[in-house]
């Protein structure tokens, strides 16, 4: 049998360096609540990022969910049906109508020319997503949020220690929502943070994620319980002595992709926008079922036969989930380009330490298939 070769696999910085932390919690016996891994990490964090103010939680839902809550969000949010399913879901946990617009054909993101057309009275906020780490037109969406006074919370899951001009993309926006999960570029196994803009908005953020306790007998509003523990938190720092390093890699396996799919018909690679610096969370491929001989779904399949895992990223669309299916903003006629997308797009393997003799055996593989 051959090697099997997934989509993703967690990148773990080396055990006996982790030892020493765990000591160190061990004699704080400190274990939540803010302790000194916590702040540490926070502040690390901040400095790497090239952010203000961040706020770090035990999961990005969570954070998701928390943001809402700190802007006092209500009533509809338009937002993007190509994600997963996590951005929508917290705008159902907080009682918010989502409202879906199309998405740009290039970039996957949500297209700015759409989104005017879906405000109404009861719009209070536009929630993106920086798609597959792609920053979104950031100076437009601001653009049309201040004409409407609208409030603008970023879903950044993906886009960790992406640049745009030299300049973090979590600085755009009144709040962006991070995840540290296990198949993410930084991981702190589970975990999450919200960048903000102002002390004031942090204050209550780190409110908000500790039940709405201001001080030992006082509790100002409800809150939830969305703390880091000491472990993640430490387990974080250590991991920021090596995430350069995780990025370098994958922008190696990314090159890589490029030059042996480049010439591949029926097969897209990812155009990274000029200025930008990437981190490839993902390495997504479009397939044009015409051009390459079959379909996404055929091919996704059939690489599974030779044990390459890839992953269809974002199929279903979220507006085709029972939940949402049903909102008029759902319809396939409403978001033409996402029900394309989500047809044609695969993403194949991507981790720090995917080996380059791998990535030859895939494209081989996409290639020698379209050859037939």
């Amino acid at each position: 049998m051959s090697k099997k070769i997934l989509v993703t696999q967690p990148a773990l910085p080396p055990l006996e360096e982790f030892v020493p932390y765990l000591e160190k919690i061990w004699d704080n016996k400190w274990l939540t609540n803010n302790g000194p891994f916590h702040e540490q990490f926070e502040k690390e964090l901040a400095e790497y990022l090239g952010v203000k103010y961040i706020s770090v939680f035990s999961n990005g839902t969570l954070a998701l969910i928390t943001a809402l809550q700190a802007l006092r969000i209500t009533g509809e949010v338009i937002t993007t049906p190509f994600s997963f399913v996590a951005t929508t879901h917290s705008l159902w946990w907080n009682n918010i109508k989502p409202v879906f617009v199309d998405i740009d054909d290039k970039n996957y993101n949500v297209d700015p020319s759409k989104i005017e057309a879906a405000i109404t009275p009861q719009t209070t906020a536009i929630m993106p997503v920086h798609v597959y780490g792609n920053p979104c037109d950031v100076e437009e969406i601001q653009r049309i949020a201040d004409i409407y006074g609208l409030r603008v919370i970023y879903d950044a899951a993906h886009a960790f220690a992406v640049r745009k001009d030299g300049q973090s993309v979590m600085n755009w926006g009144d709040l962006s929502i991070l995840s540290f999960h296990a198949t993410k570029v930084f991981n702190t196994i589970e975990g999450g943070a919200i960048v903000c803009q102002d002390e004031k908005t942090k204050q209550r953020i780190d409110l908000l994620k500790n039940f709405g306790f201001r001080n030992e007998t006082t509790v100002i509003e409800p809150g939830i319980n969305a703390k880091m523990n000491e472990l993640q938190a430490a387990y974080g720092s250590l991991q920021l002595k090596y995430v350069d390093s995780y990025i370098a890699k994958r922008l190696q396996s990314a090159k890589l992709y490029d030059e042996l799919l480049k010439d591949t018909p029926g097969i897209t690679c990812m155009k990274v926008e000029e200025g930008v610096s990437h981190t490839y969370p993902y390495y997504p491929v479009r397939v044009n079922a015409l051009e390459y001989g079959m379909t996404r779904d055929e091919l996704y399949f059939k690489l599974q036969e030779y044990d390459i895992f890839g992953r269809r990223y974002f199929y279903p669309l979220i507006s085709d989930f029972p939940t949402y299916k049903g909102l008029p903003s759902a319809s396939a006629s409403n978001l033409p380009v996402a029900t394309q997308v989500s047809k044609e797009i695969v993403c194949l393997p991507m981790y720090a330490n995917l080996e380059a003799e791998d990535i030859v055996r895939i494209c081989s593989l996409i290639n020698e298939l379209q050859a037939r």
